[in-house]
């Protein structure tokens, strides 16, 4: 594998974007079909994306409804949206499993700020991986004579600049979430 930064610095923002698109599943009062999202189901001996096995609509403000294309799936579509961790109760009604979103109590709402810094811990980790592989090129570089120890070394920091940035705003995007959760 090459260095390569702006690689790095991509990889880096798909990270974020992805932390995003998790945080948008987290509900702050509306339901919302991407709440759904993150759940995957034991379909066919592997796990499979919820939205690989049924359809999610929003019929109600405060009601999800899942129908799960192959009726054998139902129990386990079910199971998963249960253990979930987004606090969810689904009643099942055939191929049809309706979902209600409780009220959000106090908490309620600090288990989704848990949940998203779950998320963001998870976001964290993945810049840190980009770190290392950003690193490890840089170190196979010099080692290789492709790079002077120098420009390893200046390379070295802007990966790092990188990283440190890519943290902030993961800081930032997960602390504007946990105040819209919070916000009655």
């Amino acid at each position: 594998m090459a260095y390569d930064l702006t690689d790095i610095k991509t990889r880096m923002q798909k990270s974020i974007t992805s932390l995003k698109d998790e945080l948008a599943g987290l509900r702050t009062g509306r339901a919302s079909a991407s709440l759904l999202e993150p759940v995957t189901v034991e379909a066919y001996g592997s796990r499979t994306p919820l939205n690989q096995v049924a359809t999610v609509t929003v019929p109600e403000a405060r009601m999800l409804s899942v129908q799960v294309w192959d009726r054998s799936l139902a129990n386990a579509v079910e199971k998963a949206i249960r253990d979930s961790g987004l606090g969810l109760n689904p009643m099942g009604e055939g191929q049809i499993i309706r979902v209600p979103l409780p009220e959000l109590n106090e908490e309620r709402r600090r288990d989704l700020t848990k949940v998203a810094h779950n998320y963001a811990e998870a976001a964290r980790v993945a810049v840190r991986h980009i770190r290392r592989d950003g690193m490890d090129a840089l170190k196979k570089a010099e080692k290789d004579g492709d790079m002077a120890q120098d420009d390893a070394r200046a390379q070295s920091d802007l990966v790092q600049k990188a990283t440190d940035a890519a943290v902030t705003e993961i800081d930032h995007v997960v602390a504007a979430k946990e105040a819209e959760i919070m916000q009655v």
